[in-house]
C-alpha cells in the first residue's frame, strides 16, 4: 500500500510517499481502508518535532480519517467488514491507503455524512465539544465569542454553540473567513485584524461582554482578552 512516511522531523518536504506493507489487524484491532484523512495543526507540529509527543521515526502521520472496515482482528464486536467508520486516533497513521486502529478508536459513520466530513470529526469537533460542554459548561441564553472562528475547531464551535441556543459571536481575519463564520452559525462577526474590534464586540453586547470565550491562540491573545473581559470564562 502507499503511505506518507516521515523519517526525520522538519518541514513539509520530509513527507515522503512510499510503498509499505499493508498491516494486518491483531486481536482488538481493525484495518480501515482510508478514503479521506484529516490534517490538523498538531499533525504539523509533530512532523516538525515541536510537539510535546514525538513519535518514533519513521512514522505515518494522521489521527483523523474515514473509510471502510477492511478486516477485523479476533475479539472485535463493535464493527464488521464493510462498515463505514471514522477514526479517533489510529495505531499506524491515517495518511495511508490503510490504517490500523484499536476497536475503540473507530466509530460508525452515518450514511448522510461523507468520508471527507467524517475525517474532520475527531479533533475539531471533539475539541469544540470539550471546550463548550466540559470546560465552559455552556448553556442556552449565554453569549459565546469564538476567537478565530474560521478554522476547523472554530467552525465546529460555532455549529455546536448555535445548536445549543447560545448567542454566538465569531472573529476571523479575512473577508472569506468572516463569510465562513457567518455561514456556519455566528450571529455577528468581527475582523480581528482590525484595530478596535474588541470595542465593537463590547458595543454589540451593550457593554456587558461575553460569558464564554473560545480562544484559538491563547499564547497571543489571552492577556488582551482578560483586559477586555476580566470576569468572563475563558476556554482555549
Amino acid at each position: 500500500m502507499k503511505a506518507i512516511r516521515v523519517h526525520e522531523f522538519g518541514g513539509p518536504e520530509v513527507l515522503k510517499l512510499e510503498e509499505v506493507d499493508t498491516p494486518k489487524p491483531s486481536a482488538g484491532e481493525v484495518l480501515v481502508r482510508i478514503y479521506a484523512a484529516g490534517v490538523n495543526p498538531y499533525d504539523t507540529y509533530m512532523r516538525a518535532g515541536t510537539y510535546a509527543l514525538k513519535p518514533p521515526l519513521p512514522y505515518t502521520p494522521g489521527s483523523d480519517g474515514a473509510g471502510v472496515i477492511e478486516a477485523v482482528g479476533d475479539g472485535v464486536k463493535k464493527v464488521k467488514r464493510g462498515d463505514r467508520v471514522y477514526t479517533a486516533k489510529t495505531v499506524t497513521g491515517a495518511y495511508a491507503e490503510y490504517a490500523l486502529a484499536l476497536e475503540e478508536q473507530v466509530h460508525q459513520l452515518p450514511a448522510k455524512i461523507d468520508f471527507e466530513q467524517g475525517a474532520g470529526i475527531w479533533v475539531p469537533y471533539g475539541t469544540a465539544y470539550h471546550a463548550l460542554y466540559h470546560s465552559a459548561k455552556a448553556h442556552a441564553s449565554e453569549t459565546a465569542l469564538v476567537h478565530g472562528a474560521s478554522g476547523g475547531v472554530g467552525i465546529a464551535a460555532l455549529q455546536i454553540a448555535r445548536a445549543m441556543g447560545l448567542v454566538v459571536l465569531g472573529t476571523a481575519g479575512t473577508p472569506k473567513g468572516l463569510e465562513v463564520a457567518k455561514r456556519e452559525g455566528a450571529h455577528q462577526v468581527f475582523d480581528h485584524r482590525k484595530a478596535g474590534y474588541q470595542e465593537e464586540i463590547l458595543q454589540a453586547t451593550d457593554n456587558r461582554g461575553v460569558d464564554i470565550i473560545l480562544e484559538m491562540l491563547a499564547n497571543v491573545n489571552l492577556s488582551m482578552t482578560r483586559n477586555f473581559w476580566p470576569t468572563m470564562a475563558v476556554s482555549s
